[in-house]
């Protein structure tokens, strides 16, 4: 068997804006939606804030419960793969297509 490359991430954050649901020619439903991240890291022995913007693709019939309840400011857990945005995207352009997704309760809501 041929050594593969790890492709797992693991990222929280709140959700930017609900989604956008469509359904393939196939039939298979296909959201789209971005998540912001924010944290704290260390880097060479100081703290460094991160914070991005990751655009996130739920595919299929396993997701929809979950990306029913997503709304902007939900706070979630995606777990999934990164691949590019498209062909004819940028080649440092990616999206991380989810293969689980949890929704997170803060405890002051």
């Amino acid at each position: 068997m041929t050594d593969v490359p790890a492709n797992v991430l693991v990222i929280e954050g709140l959700v930017v804006q609900p989604p956008e649901i469509r359904v393939s020619p196939a039939g298979i439903p296909i959201s789209r939606f971005a998540i912001e991240h924010l944290s704290m890291c260390e880097e060479a022995g100081l703290p460094r804030e991160v914070r991005f913007r990751l655009a996130v693709v739920a595919t299929g019939e396993d997701l929809r419960p979950q990306v029913a309840e997503l709304q902007a400011g939900r706070r979630i857990r995606v777990q999934g793969f990164l691949a590019r945005a498209g062909f004819r995207s940028a080649e440092h352009s990616l999206v991380l297509h989810a293969q689980s997704i949890e929704i997170l309760h803060d405890a002051n809501r």
